[in-house]
């Protein structure tokens, strides 16, 4: 099964480092990037709106985990958001192409 990770960084370049890192370490086989969005989240008792940049990416169920932990590591944030939403239906070619880029792993 498919799932897409959906994670927001402070700016286009830790976007596009931290797609890059999950793409080259095989967690996910691709990652879209948006850009220019507002979030506005309460931090420390303050109401607070900062632009952001959002990205979806996509991976098996299987790695997904693994994926959310890279994150974790590599993120500038604290605390960022990192969730992922499982994917009910996808094209079979799109299916196998996600799976097979993220099968080895270790390559």
């Amino acid at each position: 099964m498919l799932q897409t990770l959906y994670f927001t960084t402070a700016d286009r370049d830790a976007a596009v480092r931290l797609a890059r890192r999950l793409v080259q370490e095989r967690l996910v086989a691709c990652a879209n990037i948006v850009d220019s969005v507002t979030s506005v989240y309460q931090w420390e008792g303050k109401v607070h709106e900062d632009p952001e940049v959002i990205v979806f990416a996509k991976t098996t169920s299987e790695l997904s985990h693994h994926a959310i932990e890279r994150v974790l590591e590599l993120h500038e944030y604290e605390r960022p958001c990192v969730v992922a939403w499982k994917i009910d239906a996808a094209s079979s070619a799109y299916q196998e192409w996600v799976e097979s880029e993220t099968r080895n792993r270790s390559e």
